[in-house]
């Protein structure tokens, strides 16, 4: 038997290798284990842990009656995981289909497809974990697909935005996109309140990446966002919305503007626009394009013409420069004004000599110029930025511009002429109906408020808005003048007799601007207002319309167009705010079922 030759070198060789191979094997361990240990802790933890967003329940926004306008609805993704699938589930796809309303043949493809691939140009695949079955289910749905225990199919919890009333109020409200961000209106101007605060829940999850709820070690829940209650009365929002689609139907006009609110306190009930949208189906830019989202009420501007002369009128009385019964030369083309010849702008009807009651009542435009002329460059400005022209009204939705008034240095030769009788100045349909709020709430201008409280779950208020009266423009006895000069432009002999309302007092201005199209004021295009308030004695209501471009057989005056909407809008007010007329309570009765078969029609 022969002995193996070992020589000590090859063994020496042997036992360095394998110490070496320990050493790198303690290294290594103590690497990991002493030198990277925090770090590794960290990734391993991160591996292990799981933190998921509880997101919190966006608040409520409701009408002055408590009727809901948006709310949150809590709602499902529903998916499988195509690896988890067991064979003994197969036979529940059937049901699963006809909950979810989906073809089998869908659901089966889902989940027989186990992977994907990372890219188009790569051959590299991995497994789907997460295959949608169904969008945005209610919480029954959910509840039925859990109900027949299919293990790989579960959903993933979500709110989403609603507005129960469609495009009621769209404008107004604004809406939430799909990336939960408010874009516009109400939602977007009181974000901070209606979103909450989301919590959070820090647990484990097991190798399959599911959590183990035993080993939840930190649980934050969400704070519900809080409720913003409207001064919008949902009723009068759909009387003005229904009387724009009459508008639009008989005169098929480029854009609507109606407003409606209490002058005492600046609370609005009512404002819309048209074109509309509705706020369920923001996204659908090929039925409602992006521009109807706009809220023209505070966006767009016009010359607004007529109804602007209030403000000289009522400037020159507050000044005492002129009585009512003061007499003008309206007949005369040219006056003298500082050593220079001024032309006078026309009028559709020439009078030789009008009182100051008499141009507003006929609406002259010369009459106007005249009062301007009295009041001089810096006095008209001065009475016509106080009366909110030039300025934001401080509405609470965003968004609203300023409009174009001129400073004195700015002006030129014709402006002192001209802008009395509403011309050579911008507003959007809010200034004009702030203004016409000036005379109706005795000679001071109110802050527009469409927020009256913020509450939380409990009802109870976390803020309350109170009105604000942002300064006294004219005195009280100024006002009242006015006003009575108002009610005669609605009278036989104004130029409002369609906005006349049987044993009510109205007091309003018609409006009728030529648009300026291609840099010169054009006979075809007009832009047709009526701005007004009622009883006049006593006003309740203050109600502005503003039809953009009107399509009619003749020139779309706001007497013809805006007007008469004026009066169905006040109608159906009446009835259904039990507005009583400040001449007797006896023909107040009379008139109530009449009023009310108007707002039955209007209504369908």
């Amino acid at each position: 038997m022969s002995k193996a030759f070992v020589s000590s070198g090859r063994s020496l060789l042997i036992a360095l290798a394998v110490a070496c191979a320990f050493c790198v094997l303690l290294g290594r361990l103590f690497y990991l284990h002493v030198w990277d240990q925090a770090e590794l802790l960290e990734f391993v933890e991160g591996n292990r842990k799981m933190i998921n967003v509880v997101e919190a329940r966006r608040g409520n926004i409701v009408d002055t009656r408590g009727n809901l306008l948006a709310t949150t609805r809590t709602t499902y993704n529903i998916g499988v995981d195509p690896q988890a699938i067991r064979e003994s589930d197969l036979d529940k796809l059937p049901q699963l289909a006809q909950i979810l309303a989906t073809p089998l043949a869908e659901i089966e493809e889902k989940i027989d497809r186990k992977t994907r691939k990372v890219s188009e140009d790569s051959k590299e695949v991995r497994l789907i974990r997460w295959a949608v079955l169904a969008k945005e289910v209610d919480e029954a749905t959910h509840d039925a697909v859990q109900a027949l225990g299919i293990r790989a199919i579960y959903g993933n919890q979500s709110h989403s935005r609603a507005y129960p009333a469609g495009q009621l109020a769209a404008h107004v409200l604004g809406y939430v996109n799909k990336e939960e961000t408010p874009v516009t209106g109400i939602e977007r101007y009181f974000d901070y309140y209606l979103r909450g605060q989301d919590g959070w829940r820090e647990t484990e999850r097991d190798g399959k990446r599911h959590e183990l709820a035993q080993y939840r070690e930190r649980e934050v829940e969400p704070t519900e966002g809080l409720n913003v209650e409207l001064s919008i009365d949902q009723m009068v929002q759909h009387i003005v919305e229904a009387e724009i689609s009459r508008i639009a139907d008989e005169y098929a006009p480029q854009g609507i503007s109606v407003i409606v609110s209490q002058p005492t306190t600046g609370a609005v009930l009512a404002m819309a626009n048209y074109p509309s949208y509705d706020p369920n189906e923001f996204y659908n830019t090929e039925k409602y394009p992006i521009s109807w989202q706009r809220n023209r009420a505070l966006t767009d501007v016009f010359e607004p013409g007529s109804t602007f002369k209030i403000v000289p009128a009522a400037a020159a009385l507050n000044e005492g420069l002129v009585h009512p019964e003061d007499m003008f030369q309206t007949g005369v083309k040219r006056v003298s004004y500082k050593g220079r010849t001024l032309s006078l702008p026309d009028d559709h009807h020439i009078y030789e000599s009008l009182s100051v009651h008499d141009i507003v009542m006929k609406s002259s435009n010369r009459g106007a110029a005249h009062l301007g002329l009295l009041l001089g460059e810096q006095r008209l400005y001065n009475y016509s930025a106080s009366f909110g022209f030039g300025e934001t009204t401080g509405c609470d939705l965003g968004g609203e511009i300023s409009g174009t008034l001129h400073e004195p240095r700015n002006w030129d030769g014709l402006t002192i002429t001209r802008l009395p009788m509403g011309h050579a100045i911008s507003a959007t349909p809010m200034q004009v109906h702030s203004a016409m709020s000036v005379i109706a709430n005795q000679g001071v201008l109110m802050e527009p408020m469409l927020a009256k409280r913020i509450f939380d779950e409990n009802g109870q208020d976390v803020i309350r808005f109170k009105p604000k009266a942002r300064r006294r423009v004219i005195s009280t006895e100024v006002a009242h003048t006015v006003a009575s000069m108002l009610s005669d432009v609605v009278g036989d002999e104004g130029t409002a007799r369609r906005a006349g309302i049987e044993n009510y007092d109205v007091a309003g201005k018609t409006g009728t601007t030529q648009k300026i199209v291609n840099g010169q004021y054009s006979r075809q295009h007009h832009v047709a207002s009526f701005s007004g308030f009622f009883p006049a004695e006593n006003p309740s209501l203050v109600i502005t319309v503003v039809v953009d471009d009107p399509q009619s057989s003749g020139v779309g005056y706001g007497g013809a167009v805006a007007a008469p909407a004026f009066r169905n809008i006040a109608e159906a007010c009446i009835a259904y705010l039990g507005i009583r007329p400040a001449r007797s309570d006896a023909s107040f009765v009379n008139l109530l079922p009449s009023i009310y078969d108007r707002t039955s029609r209007v209504s369908n």
